[in-house]
């Protein structure tokens, strides 16, 4: 009767550690495939992220193509500016220097007469 009773306890000992395991084993692998989907989110907010960053420098590119037009289109015109004020300067010397000849040979006239 003895090997009885301690078999009938050693029965109920190994069914509940079994039984344990197999809990044990359950959240484990629940805890593994949670695991999964958190490593599987960070993947995709990290390659949103990564979007976004390409986006903003596309952005900033195209800004700074077009500040280098700006300051292409304005040296240019600065240029044809600096162009057009040099030519009235040498015409206006060509008037001044045409006025002095002119002058000048009054005074000739006037001095021989």
């Amino acid at each position: 009767m003895k090997k009885v009773i301690l078999s009938a306890i050693l029965m109920v000992a190994m069914s509940v550690s079994f039984v344990s395991c197999r809990e044990t084993a359950d959240k484990a692998k629940d805890a593994t495939e949670q695991a999964g989907e958190a490593m599987g989110d960070a993947a995709d907010a990290a390659g949103e992220a990564a979007e976004g960053a390409m986006e903003k420098a596309g952005e900033a590119v195209d800004a700074a193509g077009e500040a280098v037009e700006g300051v292409k289109d304005a040296a240019g015109e600065a240029v044809d500016k600096a162009k057009e004020a040099g030519e009235e300067v040498k015409d206006a010397a060509g008037d001044a220097a045409d006025k002095l000849k002119e002058t000048a040979k009054e005074v000739k006239d006037v001095v021989k007469d």
